[in-house]
Protein backbone atom coordinates (compact mmCIF):
# COMPACT_ATOMS: atom_id res chain seq x y z
CA UNK A 1 0.00 0.00 0.00
CA UNK A 2 1.34 3.53 -0.82
CA UNK A 3 1.67 5.99 1.69
CA UNK A 4 -0.91 8.97 2.44
CA UNK A 5 -0.52 12.22 2.37
CA UNK A 6 -0.78 15.02 4.33
CA UNK A 7 -2.96 18.16 3.63
CA UNK A 8 -0.16 20.71 4.12
CA UNK A 9 -2.38 23.70 4.59
CA UNK A 10 -4.30 21.43 7.12
CA UNK A 11 -0.77 20.96 8.83
CA UNK A 12 0.13 24.08 9.17
CA UNK A 13 -2.99 25.52 10.86
CA UNK A 14 -4.40 22.56 13.26
CA UNK A 15 -2.73 20.79 15.90
CA UNK A 16 -3.58 18.15 18.60
CA UNK A 17 -4.19 18.37 22.37
CA UNK A 18 -3.12 16.35 24.94
CA UNK A 19 -5.64 14.47 24.99
CA UNK A 20 -6.69 13.86 21.46
CA UNK A 21 -8.69 17.04 20.15
CA UNK A 22 -7.91 19.02 17.54
CA UNK A 23 -7.00 22.52 17.82
CA UNK A 24 -7.27 25.37 15.63
CA UNK A 25 -6.09 28.84 15.92
CA UNK A 26 -9.09 31.44 16.15
CA UNK A 27 -9.97 33.67 12.75
CA UNK A 28 -10.00 37.29 12.17
CA UNK A 29 -6.93 37.94 14.22
CA UNK A 30 -4.43 38.58 11.17
CA UNK A 31 -5.02 42.36 10.74
CA UNK A 32 -6.60 45.44 10.28
CA UNK A 33 -6.50 45.52 14.24
CA UNK A 34 -6.79 48.68 14.99
CA UNK A 35 -10.12 49.49 14.27
CA UNK A 36 -11.61 46.48 16.12
CA UNK A 37 -12.50 47.37 19.51
CA UNK A 38 -10.46 45.13 22.49
CA UNK A 39 -13.08 43.89 23.55
CA UNK A 40 -13.49 42.28 20.16
CA UNK A 41 -9.95 41.01 19.35
CA UNK A 42 -9.68 39.65 23.11
CA UNK A 43 -12.49 37.32 21.95
CA UNK A 44 -10.36 35.99 19.07
CA UNK A 45 -7.40 35.70 21.19
CA UNK A 46 -6.17 32.20 21.81
CA UNK A 47 -6.93 28.69 20.81
CA UNK A 48 -10.24 27.03 19.79
CA UNK A 49 -11.32 23.03 19.58
CA UNK A 50 -12.56 21.72 16.52
CA UNK A 51 -16.00 20.46 16.63
CA UNK A 52 -16.83 16.68 16.54
CA UNK A 53 -18.60 17.36 12.95
CA UNK A 54 -14.99 18.40 11.33
CA UNK A 55 -13.17 15.08 12.89
CA UNK A 56 -13.85 12.93 10.12
CA UNK A 57 -12.31 15.21 7.54
CA UNK A 58 -9.36 15.94 9.54
CA UNK A 59 -8.87 12.35 9.79
CA UNK A 60 -8.61 12.11 6.22
CA UNK A 61 -6.59 15.39 5.81
CA UNK A 62 -4.19 14.71 8.68
CA UNK A 63 -3.34 10.52 8.77
CA UNK A 64 -0.65 10.59 10.93
CA UNK A 65 -1.30 13.34 13.15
Amino acid sequence: MPKIKTHKGAQKRIGVSGSGKYIRVKSWRGHHLEHKSSRRTRRYAGKSIVGPEHTDQLRRLLPYL
